[in-house]
């Protein structure tokens, strides 16, 4: 039984459907549904010229139930304490258990102008500090607030956050990017210390370089022509990172990697997986990295 935050679309969306794929319920949740695009994104979606925000949780719901599981839909804003304390107890009353919460949910785009390369001090710092820390950082703390009591009790449970990870080299030209994926890493380290000892695995992963429908828009072309665009040659299906999810939740021993943070790439190495085109995609490695 899981939880996937911030799965209306992009990495949450893959993850929510490769654990449908698994035979799992999961809880799609994030603030987009059918009737109601999330707000925000206003500044995004110029660059990737498109009109509408794409993806709902009810949309990767079904298509959680199409790849074979259980998908439920449920509308929360991840930066709403009532809204995160209502989630976890419905998943309580429902299910009784919870085993897997996914931390996804993410609102660095929502500060995104279309430029990732510029020094620190010509960005504006109340816009760029709310949009990775506060609806950021933050949703990933809180969500596993409410997630962890439920686990200690049960003995038991998996929470994975998602992240971005080059072996510790720094994320060149996004000084607060960098920062905040550094925060989500050390906040899943930080948690495994603290739940080790009742048997709750606490992780980071990261994925390389996903086409999500952002990506996909970005660079003019759908995931059915992607392979026509050589700019998208290094990049990865956000269902790679679920397939790397739904392999971590399924190994009895997990527990042995608490406090890491796993490259998806490694990940498919070590449990056998591929992408949905059947490629075995390598880490995402920056260009002329600097420790």
């Amino acid at each position: 039984m899981a939880v996937v935050t911030g799965a209306s679309r992009g990495a949450g969306r893959g993850i929510a459907i490769e654990l449908g794929a698994a035979g799992a319920t999961v809880y799609v949740t994030g603030r987009s549904t059918r009737e109601r695009p999330a707000a925000g994104y206003e500044q995004l979606l110029a660059p990737s010229q498109l009109a509408t925000l794409p993806g709902s949780i009810d949309a990767t719901a079904e298509e959680v139930a199409q790849a074979g599981g259980r998908g439920i839909a449920v509308a929360c804003d991840h930066g709403r304490d009532d809204e995160v304390a209502a989630l976890f107890e419905r998943v309580q009353r429902e299910q009784s258990r919870l085993d897997l919460l996914v931390n996804n949910a993410w609102g660095g785009h929502q500060s995104f102008d279309g430029v990732f390369d510029a020094p620190f001090w010509t960005r504006p710092l109340s816009s760029s500090w709310e949009s990775m820390f506060e609806h950021g950082v933050r949703h990933h703390l809180l969500a596993s607030r409410h997630a962890a009591p439920r686990m200690v009790a049960q003995r038991g449970g998996l929470i994975v956050t998602t992240t971005f990870w080059d072996r510790g080299h720094y994320i060149a030209g996004n000084l607060y990017y960098d920062l905040a994926k550094a925060a989500m890493t050390r906040l899943a380290f930080g948690m495994a210390q603290e739940l080790r000892a009742h048997q709750v695995t606490s992780l980071a992963v990261s994925p390389g370089w996903m086409r999500t429908e952002f990506v996909l828009a970005g660079h003019q072309t759908d995931e059915a022509h992607w392979t026509e665009r050589p700019a998208l040659a290094r990049t990865e299906s956000p269902r790679y990172l679920g397939r790397a999810v739904a392999a971590l939740a399924a190994d009895p021993a997990v527990i042995a990697r608490t406090g890491q943070v796993l490259r998806v790439a490694d990940l498919a190495t070590a449990y056998g997986f591929t992408d949905v085109d059947g490629r075995w995609v390598p880490a995402f490695e920056m260009e002329d990295a600097q420790g």
